[in-house]
């Protein structure tokens, strides 16, 4: 029997869509993402548990789990009966990587479970895969995080898919989830088929100009050029209260903030214990619209999948 977690994460950073993604960890000790555990059967069986469980489709074959399995089998061409349990704890349309998790689990659990067919990269490729069939279009800003941990630069080349970047170990990232949902599609058929030139080139030198501040270690440059030029101008309609809560939080001295992915998930990182929680404590109030929704203060989950037990 073999048992996988896979941490939620931080897609596109602010500043970079689609290729930024950080895996997170409450600090608290609490493991925030989805779990798989996967044992020989005779027979392909699957079980959903955990507090999102009842969310997920009643379809074996429309479970992203079941989708992993038999793909995985096409790979390595044989068939593997096993029985299946998903403990989905992330809520989906979240903006925090809940398909990212089970994906990553999933296939991670498999490649265990028939001692490590697949390389890596294999692995991460066929991530990649699986995701895109779930959002519209191929991307690694969850997976890459959740699989490798830490702050990942998705690179996409044909030797190096991603590229760990290096982080602040000072930064509280605090996430808040209001309890409701937000298809990824939706949130990427809003987005303008093209973007001018003014926009492509402030973008670049936002994301570079993170990328030099993370390796020179200038903690208040990299998050004063943690803006989003891309995605945040356009998705800001489908979180209606965004706005107000940036300034607020902005103003409370977070050094950046964010929608985290997709939303309705949003970011703020601070460098103060204090601050953070001054900040958790004012989301809880006044950014949650539901009891399901939830405020974490968070660090880099630097670990990234790892089996249990």
């Amino acid at each position: 029997m073999i048992k996988i977690y896979a941490p939620a994460s931080i897609g596109n950073v602010g500043v970079g869509f689609d290729i930024l993604g950080a895996a997170i960890v409450p600090i608290n000790g609490m493991l925030l993402g989805d779990f798989v555990t996967v044992q020989l059967s005779e027979k392909f069986n699957l079980i959903n548990k955990g507090i999102f469980a009842e969310k997920l489709p009643k379809n074996t074959e429309e479970n992203i789990v079941w989708k992993c399995w038999l793909k995985f089998c096409k790979i390595i061409k044989k068939n593997i009966p096993v029985s299946i349990i998903l403990e989905k704890n992330m809520p989906i349309g979240s903006g925090l990587g809940s398909s990212a998790c089970s994906v990553v689990a999933t296939l991670v659990a498999m490649n265990e479970f028939c001692k490590k067919p697949l390389n890596s990269k294999e692995l991460l490729l066929l991530m990649g895969e699986v995701e895109g069939e779930i959002s519209g279009s191929i991307h690694y800003d969850n997976v890459a995080p959740s699989y490798l941990g830490g702050l990942q630069l998705i690179l996409n080349d044909s030797e190096i898919i991603s590229q760990t970047i290096p982080s602040f170990k000072n930064w509280f990232w605090i996430i808040a989830w209001p309890g409701v949902k937000i298809s990824t599609s939706e949130a990427r058929e809003i987005l303008p088929k093209k973007y001018n030139k003014e926009v492509c080139v402030k973008n670049s030198r936002h994301l570079a100009g993170f990328i030099h501040a993370s390796y020179s270690k200038q903690p208040y440059l990299a998050a004063r050029l943690m803006q989003d030029f891309i995605a945040e101008p356009y998705r800001i309609k489908l979180l209606p209260n965004f706005l107000k809560t940036k300034e607020k939080i902005k103003k409370m001295g977070a050094i950046s903030c964010g929608i985290s992915g997709s939303g309705p998930t949003i970011f703020s990182v601070t460098d103060d214990i204090q601050m953070a929680k001054k900040i958790s404590s004012w989301l809880t109030k006044n950014y949650l619209q539901n009891e399901t929704g939830f405020v974490h203060i968070c660090f880099l989950d630097l670990k990234g999948v790892r089996k249990i037990g």
